[in-house]
């Protein structure tokens, strides 16, 4: 049974009820003070506390998706990583290869022409030799004999760290999100990208290019385009295509956006911070590489490089999120530039969770959308 699995969640509710129980009914049989008894009494104790923080916890990452599975879980996790492309087309089917097809949770419709269509695939980056598996988002209208000549625009989707690529599908609603504005006239029909920026697991990137390591950036920045425009009808204008995170994924789309503004017109970020960390699950991101260091630092970027010709989108809480007072700060420093532009969400309040971000991701696709050409 998977970690995600409601398997796994009721027989971790269904333990701790019954050690609970167990504790009750056995707490005066145990009342002598033998070391038995005081062993069995402790012993209960601990069980049931783990039986009831394991059920919390199971329950915590069903609805946050931190954790793909009981490997991720313990960071054991080698299915992805950094591969060496075992040939110049990336495959036979080139670097983006389809694994399988499904409909679109929560829409109904009797096919991909009226529903749209879930595309989950794995994709080999040319260049940086990175293999991430994706989920792309077909709206209706790509099936649709009428528009069988038309390109879109597209929006690459990234998650938090560790995050799972999954949970922007069946958790954040992004599809469902999306076909729901397009079909209220609210936003054009875009195809969806969506991964999570943690490329090379389980180490946090940071979607940093890291000397000797994962080139998460080139990955993002120049790979992931290429995969996409070989495989789908995605317009191939700088225009064409905008970046959308959350979290640590905010951080990476407003980094993408403004160190690739000839590749991502625009960039969202929700929750975002605005300069690469340093911590155990980071490592050493830059090697004593000052440049790189810099590059990484949005504060920096602002005060020391030429302001790109972007859009830019950061949202935050007055109550409930850590990053306000920066996200602020942040919108006066672009707003000195007179070149990049920038929008923002502030809620009243809101953490830093998926149902803020469930908030804020309708009019976040709406202004992306806008900002976006199909040619």
């Amino acid at each position: 049974m998977g970690l995600t699995s409601n398997k796994v969640l009721l027989l971790a509710i269904v333990l701790a009820v019954a050690l609970f129980v167990a504790t009750v009914w056995l707490w005066p049989r145990l009342a002598r003070r033998s070391w038995r008894s005081v062993s069995g009494r402790v012993g209960l104790l601990l069980a049931t506390q783990l039986a009831l923080f394991a059920s919390l916890g199971i329950a915590a990452n069903q609805a946050f998706g931190f954790y793909a599975g009981w490997a991720d879980l313990f960071g054991r996790e080698t299915e992805q990583g950094v591969v060496v492309d075992h040939s110049s087309g990336g495959g036979p089917g080139g670097p983006l290869q389809v694994l399988s097809t499904s409909p679109v949770p929560g829409v109904t419709g009797s096919g991909p022409r009226t529903a749209g269509q879930i595309q989950k695939v794995d994709i080999v980056g040319r260049e940086s030799r990175i293999a991430s598996p994706a989920y792309v988002y077909l709206p209706p209208e790509y099936f649709q004999p009428r528009y069988r000549t038309r390109t879109f625009p597209a929006a690459v989707v990234l998650t938090g760290y560790p995050g799972t690529a999954q949970a922007l599908v069946n958790k954040l609603n992004y599809p469902r999100t999306a076909q729901e504005l397009a079909k209220d006239g609210r936003m054009q029909p875009m195809i969806l990208v969506m991964l999570r920026p943690t490329v090379a697991p389980p180490r946090d990137t940071e979607c940093v290019d890291v000397p000797g390591g994962p080139r998460t950036e080139t990955f993002f920045a120049k790979d992931l385009p290429e995969a996409v425009l070989a495989h789908y009808r995605v317009g191939k204008r700088p225009g064409s295509w905008g970046v959308i995170g959350d979290s640590t994924g905010g951080y990476c789309a407003l980094k993408l956006a403004m160190h690739h503004p000839h590749v991502y017109a625009a960039g969202a970020g929700l929750s975002p911070y605005y300069k690469a960390p340093i911590d155990p699950t980071t490592g050493d991101l830059f090697h004593g590489d000052r440049d790189l260091r810099d590059r990484a630092d949005l504060w920096w970027v602002l005060k020391h490089a030429p302001a790109p010709d972007s859009s830019l989108l950061v949202t935050s809480s007055r109550v409930g999120e850590h990053n306000y007072r920066d996200t602020l700060r942040f919108i006066e420093r672009v707003k000195a530039t007179n070149r990049t532009r920038i929008s923002s969400i502030i809620l009243d309040s809101g953490g830093h969770n998926f149902n803020t971000w469930r908030r804020e991701i309708p009019p976040t696709l709406q202004w992306i959308s806008g900002r976006l050409s199909d040619r």
